[in-house]
């Protein structure tokens, strides 16, 4: 079936989230080590970012490194930091080309010098491209991003710079990691896993979830498109009844 043909270009998200797995899994069915699934996962990246960039979705954010992903063996841990340099520096010209502008979300100064380094370089160099934003979650979890908030919050309560008791969720939200982008209306994660892993958790409080059983290195364009028919086919009523939405 050709879904694409199916999406309603007015009914599309503004910010698609992803949650990137099954690399792992597809290493194994091939009797490769892990590393090369994550390696082979980086064309799925490629397609998905083009794909999203070609149907005008604004924001695209892609979990790339938990914080729980450094409790890996550090085999894997250094290759998947390896591969994230090698990548980047391979494709910021595919993004200066298709005018794709390159953020990141979650504890970059904790990353590895040199992964840190090569990160907002290609953050500087794209900084001005506006057709779409490409967000890595590196070194981020959706507690951290919480317990981070707060932390400013109190330190801002301390310094006499803000009143507790007006506090709303307005406020709270310039606080956390993404307050510079809206909230994704949908996230996707492929592998066939229906949980949500710590990512985005105070973001995804209203997010259309998708599950697909397809392991990320196997995800293409056409399971993107399958994935957007099935949003629009959902009926977002944020607490009201369809009655009041019609």
């Amino acid at each position: 079936m050709d879904y694409k043909s199916l999406i309603i270009p007015e009914k599309l998200p503004r910010h698609v989230a992803i949650i990137m797995d099954g690399n792992g899994r597809w290493a194994k069915q091939h009797n490769k080590p892990r590393v090369f699934g994550h390696r082979n996962g980086v064309k799925a990246v490629r397609e998905t970012t083009e794909a999203a960039a070609e149907l005008g979705i604004p924001y695209l954010t892609l979990y790339a490194f938990s914080t729980e992903n450094w409790n890996r063996p550090q085999l894997e841990v250094n290759a998947l930091l390896h591969l994230l340099v090698e990548t980047l520096s391979k494709e910021v010209h595919t993004l200066m080309d298709n005018n794709i502008r390159l953020d990141a979300i979650g504890d970059l100064n904790a990353l590895p010098q040199h992964t840190h380094r090569a990160l907002l370089e290609a953050i500087e160099k794209t900084r001005d491209n506006n057709r779409m934003t490409l967000i890595l979650a590196l070194n981020y979890s959706g507690r951290w991003d919480i317990v981070q908030a707060a932390r400013n919050i109190a330190r801002a309560v301390a310094a006499g710079e803000l009143d507790p008791d007006k506090l709303d969720e307005k406020q709270f939200q310039s606080h956390l990691a993404t307050h510079h982008i809206p909230d994704p209306e949908f996230m996707i994660r492929t592998s066939g896993e229906q949980r949500t892993s710590n990512f985005l958790c105070y973001q995804l409080a209203y997010s259309e979830l998708y599950f697909t059983s397809v392991l990320w290195p196997d995800f293409r364009k056409e399971h993107l498109y399958q994935a957007l028919v099935a949003y629009q086919q959902r009926e977002r009523r944020f607490g009201k009844i369809s009655e009041q939405l019609a």
